[in-house]
């Protein structure tokens, strides 16, 4: 796919947003709750960060619509972008901090610009949500009670591929794999956490190549020549937004997955959608919050609808996860009884709440909310104008988390 269409599909929001509150007459207004977005509308994480500011709109007009937080506290939305960078990233949530007045950030896309704001959020008191960049280490190192994270962090997703992949491995006598990973905090962990557990998991395999592009890599035609004269049985890859949109378009010119196994990449419900034609079928990826894996839960049924019939097309695992950010925080709210923050981060610890994905907690170690991972089957599925995952296997967060011993031993280094 030509980079002009991307271009034309990613289309940048303004720099600011906001969800005008209007008050019904005779009614005294309460404190409006600012709700700050920081997200990569443009750069790398512009595909999904554009989904998920479109799933934060439609819980924030739902709650607003039934009178705001608390039935009184409509929520005022403020949108920034970090152009995907941590300076940015840092400044942006700075001026909402100072200027905008919020009082929680979603943000943000990208491990790296997530671990910068941390400390400012922290320092300021401010909840950080973290809806997409999912690196373990935004809450297993330097805890801040502060942050929580409502999306599989790398160590769950990574042990939902090596699973997968070990049963493929034995399947299909596989004995050798190179890894292929974005240059930073996501692709960094990812692969560091496939590598150790299939050492455990699947001791035969041999290692033979990594690979490191850069964030923002557009060509991967070196990698692709390379990885094609090492003569892998399959290769790990750990690339995402824009950069695995080239990286999958590269690969298919290069016909490497004719030659070479590519399972357990990261193929959310945006590529299934926007390559649809393309994608190859018995392709075996990774995803993080599949919508059809969970229309037997109510609220997944009822955001679906309301994202079709706003959008004309079904949500990626961003919009949902979004979603379910600003509904863990409504819950939270809900739990304190209060706006106050304070009150809110401390209502939060170990909370049961209820999301798109199921009822599910906040560990207390880490603030990592207990969602699944998934790896599967790309199929084409009769209900779906594109094709979706098949033969899915759900790995739960009991299963599939760091054992709490790990993180302790982890944050006394």
């Amino acid at each position: 796919m030509k980079r002009k269409i991307y271009q034309a599909i990613f289309i940048l929001m303004p720099m600011i947003s906001l969800v005008v509150i209007v008050n019904s007459p005779g009614l005294e207004a309460a404190e409006p709750y600012h709700l700050g977005v920081a997200l990569g509308l443009s750069g790398t994480g512009a595909p999904y960060s554009k989904e998920a500011v479109e799933g934060i709109e439609i819980a924030v007009n739902e709650v607003n619509a039934g009178g705001g937080l608390l039935a009184k506290h409509r929520i005022r939305l403020y949108i920034r972008d970090t152009q995907t960078r941590p300076e940015v990233a840092k400044q942006v949530v700075n001026d909402l901090i100072q200027n905008a007045k919020v009082r929680s950030i979603i943000a943000t896309y990208s491990s790296a610009t997530s671990l910068a704001i941390k400390p400012i959020c922290r320092e300021n008191r401010i909840l950080q949500i973290a809806t997409i960049s999912n690196s373990e280490n935004i809450t297993k190192l330097d805890p801040s009670p502060y942050t929580y994270s409502v999306v599989p962090n790398t160590y769950m997703l990574s042990k939902a591929v090596v699973v997968g992949v070990a049963k493929l491995a034995q399947k299909n006598n596989w004995t050798q794999y190179s890894t292929i990973a974005s240059d930073y905090a996501w692709g960094r962990s990812s692969q560091e956490v496939q590598v150790d557990l299939l050492r455990q998991i699947a001791p035969g395999l041999k290692l033979l190549s990594t690979y490191w592009p850069r964030l923002g890599q557009s060509r991967f035609n070196s990698f692709i020549v390379d990885i094609l004269a090492q003569k892998p049985d399959f290769v790990l890859g750990s690339i995402a937004g824009s950069d695995n949109a080239w990286w999958m378009r590269d690969s298919r010119d290069y016909r490497l997955f004719k030659k070479v196994a590519y399972p357990g990449g990261l193929i959310s419900i945006t590529e299934l959608i926007l390559q649809a034609k393309s994608i190859r079928r018995g392709q075996y990826g990774r995803c993080r919050a599949p919508f059809f894996a969970h229309l037997d839960v109510p609220m997944m049924a009822k955001f679906v609808s309301a994202y079709r019939e706003k959008y004309g097309r079904y949500p990626s695992d961003w919009a949902v996860m979004a979603y379910d950010g600003v509904y863990a925080l409504k819950q939270g709210i809900e739990k304190a009884g209060s706006i106050d923050t304070e009150t809110v981060k401390d209502a939060m610890k170990g909370l049961t709440i209820d999301t798109t994905r199921g009822r599910l907690y906040f560990r207390e170690i880490d603030n990592q909310l207990s969602c699944s991972a998934y790896f599967g089957r790309i199929a084409d599925d009769p209900n779906y104008p594109f094709p979706i995952y098949h033969d899915l296997l759900e790995l739960k967060a009991p299963d599939n988390w760091r054992p709490e011993e790990e993180i302790v031993a982890a944050r006394a280094k």
